[in-house]
């Protein structure tokens, strides 16, 4: 008999209660004040934004956290065809480097939240919870440019350096677009599932599962963007659907060639080329939790 039944994984699909929401909402709008309000940004063109679970609509855990992107547009990073140069494109070089940026951003919450509230961290600038909001990753980024063979049209996104000096690229405008297009095609089950799929991973770690940490809730989502539509579609039950997920991630990840070219949800770049995990780490854990569920 399965671990969970049709009702738990029924009640396993809702997004957190309003006063979580309520939160989140709360969280958000105070990033916006601490950067609308710092003199060293006012003159700024800065565009700010939710990123990962809270914006996708898919977190599931009271008390998650919510991440903010703080995009500054007026200096940007870019990407070239090959031979190319900026000026080709018009850019221009910035004397207002990224390092000085993110210091800026830092500074001003600190002066909005309190320096016993903040942390800087390796690649986001986190503000603790207190009662009336949860805990905040701020992500200072530059708008990035990517130019794809002779395209003079860049598919824009996001990308900063680490304090580790790790450079990081994300589209998580085209991540949140392509989420809710698949949600729309599945009747509401992307993101429904996505949520099962991730209080199915607490749920092990709860139970003391020794879990894969590569494994991360972004990784689900995104493995679960890559099942067909007739999964979520031609099933009637969330035991079903939870089934056929899980087989076809299985399935697909016993050999490299059937899914090496997968992509994120933004579909901009490549799921399992230089990541932290593994297709083996992919197909092993939805063995282990096809067992942890009782199938």
């Amino acid at each position: 008999m399965p671990k969970f039944t049709e009702d738990q994984l029924n009640n396993f699909r809702y997004p957190p209660s309003d006063t979580e929401e309520e939160k989140l909402s709360n969280s958000e709008r105070q990033v916006k004040e601490a950067i609308n309000n710092w003199p060293a940004l006012k003159t700024r063109s800065i565009t700010i934004f939710g990123q990962g679970s809270y914006a996708n609509d898919t977190n599931v855990r009271v008390n998650s956290d919510i991440d903010i992107n703080v995009m500054l547009t007026n200096t940007v990073f870019y990407e070239l065809p090959s031979g190319k140069n900026y000026e080709d494109y018009g850019y221009s070089p910035s004397d207002y480097r990224y390092t000085t940026y993110r210091n800026d951003v830092f500074n001003a919450l600190v002066y909005h939240f309190g320096s016993e509230y903040v942390r800087n961290n390796n690649k986001c600038i986190t503000v603790l919870p207190n009662t009336t909001r949860v805990e905040i990753d701020v992500v200072p980024t530059l708008r990035f440019d990517r130019y794809d063979s002779e395209s003079r049209t860049p598919v824009e996104g996001v990308r900063f350096i680490a304090n580790d000096g790790t450079l990081v690229t994300n589209f998580p405008i085209q991540h949140i677009e392509n989420g809710r297009f698949k949600n729309s095609q599945t009747q509401k089950r992307f993101k429904r599932l996505t949520r099962i799929f991730r209080r199915i991973r607490y749920k092990m770690l709860d139970d003391r599962y020794e879990v894969n940490q590569n494994i991360t809730s972004f990784l689900l989502e995104c493995l679960l963007w890559n099942v067909p539509n007739y999964v979520y579609n031609n099933n009637h039950t969330w035991t079903e659907r939870l089934k056929e997920a899980i087989k076809y991630i299985y399935n697909a990840t016993s050999e490299n060639e059937t899914c090496k070219d997968w992509g994120e949800v933004s579909e901009l770049l490549y799921l399992f080329r230089g990541r932290k995990w593994s297709i083996k780490d992919v197909n092993q854990f939805m063995l282990q939790m096809w067992r942890y569920l009782e199938f």
